[in-house]
């Protein structure tokens, strides 16, 4: 017995040597983790992409990140919130690109900006993304995708198409009080203001930045006019165009809005509406979320939704809509790719229709009962006819020029600086000038 335990223990002894044998030996070796350990190879490091868009009053954003992350989880996003003034936010992004910053890796977009930031080199080309992806672009509005195309590349993907619409107050505005015209308008808001604990009749944005240009479309085209035609001719000193523009003048100043609507945009519109502080409201898509949202709202299940009111050539709607770009400067042009991929793709529209209430650029979208059920407007054919049909802001090489000069014009006829004869004079020789450059 004594000798069977000795054999025992010396076997032990030679076992616990090998082991420290094998621990001692070359660490070039290959060798298995240890359970449990969660060391990183760099394949598997986290990269955090840096993701930049205007301020979202929703909670698009947040639950299209969140559903990244959670299918990504080695790329971390984080949002970088950027002026809710358009103008503002292409003047930062400028800013930056200038200066060959990486510290943003994906922007969004206005749908006027992707030729300028394309022609300056600001952004990626995504056409080797879009084919070695195989991602259908058929399955686009092909109007939101053409924008995003400048010398053959496409340098964006359409995240949500815009038009803009009314929105007026169900338990304060019958079906039937409605307006169609925009006289209609001053007359309903005038009279419907005060009910309900409302101050205004009627709230849009009239501050000096692109909203107004917005806004400014869509009453000069209710009148037949255009700032630029179709053959890309200065028409701003028509009779229409004038028409309309008076007509916008007449709204800013009457005593239906805000008293301060000079320094109105979507931000400030918003807050008004969804506060229960006006009757009517001119806004994007995303105001039916927003506006229906339990936990900031006071009016939700009392929105309604309508067409813009007509001048004498009937209702027009500005078109608008946000891309999404990846910066030149990317240290991480991959993961933006797949960030960028998965936003503008189709489940991260679906994410954005029904928590952000945007209107989705992947046509098919319109027949998921989900997004309906969230946002009936998207089952409105009018609705999704106005976004077909909307009117494109003037088509420009040098926009951001001819929209300074729109936005300047236009905020000095509503301050009584000018007439609205001489806006559009002063309109035309300036549009010209910068065209002809």
């Amino acid at each position: 017995m004594k000798k069977s335990k000795k054999a025992k223990l010396l076997a032990v002894f030679a076992t616990l040597s090998l082991a420290l044998a094998a621990c001692s030996s070359d660490q070039t070796s290959t060798k298995e983790k240890p359970a449990g350990d969660k060391t990183k190879t760099a394949t598997e490091q986290k990269v955090k992409i840096v993701y930049a868009r205007g301020k979202d009053v929703t909670k698009g954003t947040e639950k299209v990140v969140e559903a990244f992350e959670a299918t990504h989880p080695n790329i971390d996003i984080e949002f970088r919130e950027m002026p809710s003034d358009t103008g503002k936010q292409h003047d930062a992004y400028i800013t930056a690109f200038n200066a060959k910053s990486s510290e943003i890796d994906v922007i969004d977009m206005d749908v006027i900006w992707p030729a300028e930031f394309a022609q300056a080199g600001y952004v990626l080309p995504l056409d080797r993304f879009i084919q070695q992806d195989g991602i259908d672009l058929n399955e686009y509005n092909q109007g939101a995708l053409g924008a995003a195309q400048f010398n053959g590349k496409q340098w964006a993907l359409p995240k949500f198409v815009d038009a803009g619409l009314l929105y007026y107050r169900k338990d304060l505005v019958k079906a039937d009080e409605v307006p169609k015209t925009w006289d209609e308008l001053l007359v309903k808001a005038k009279d419907k203001k005060g009910q309900g604990n409302t101050k205004f009749g009627y709230v849009f944005q009239s501050k000096q930045y692109e909203g107004l240009v917005c806004n400014a479309v869509e009453f000069v085209a209710s009148y037949g006019g255009a700032f630029i035609d179709k053959n890309g001719n200065v028409a701003v000193n028509s009779p229409e165009a004038i028409k309309g523009l008076k007509k916008l003048v007449e709204v800013a100043k009457s005593d239906v809005v805000p008293g301060n609507v000079t320094t109105f945009t979507e931000v400030e519109s918003d807050q008004a509406f969804i506060e229960g502080q006006t009757v009517f409201l001119r806004n994007w898509p995303y105001e039916y979320a927003s506006a229906n949202d339990k936990e900031k709202s006071k009016i939700v299940g009392q929105v309604g939704v309508a067409p813009l009111p007509a001048g004498d050539k009937g209702s027009a709607a500005a078109l608008g809509g946000w891309m999404a770009g990846i910066n030149k400067y990317s240290k991480h042009p991959k993961e933006a790719w797949e960030f960028l991929k998965f936003m503008a793709g189709a489940e991260g529209q679906k994410i954005d229709a029904i928590y952000g209430g945007h209107a989705p650029t992947i046509t098919k979208l319109y027949q998921d009962q989900e997004i309906l059920k969230a946002n009936p407007t998207f089952a409105d054919k009018g609705f999704v006819d106005g976004l077909s049909a909307a009117v494109s802001r003037p088509v420009a090489p040098n926009y951001p020029e001819i929209s300074e000069i729109i936005q300047i014009n236009i905020s000095k006829a509503i301050a009584g600086e000018q007439t609205v004869e001489q806006a559009a004079q002063n309109m035309e020789k300036e549009m010209k000038a910068a065209l002809n450059k």
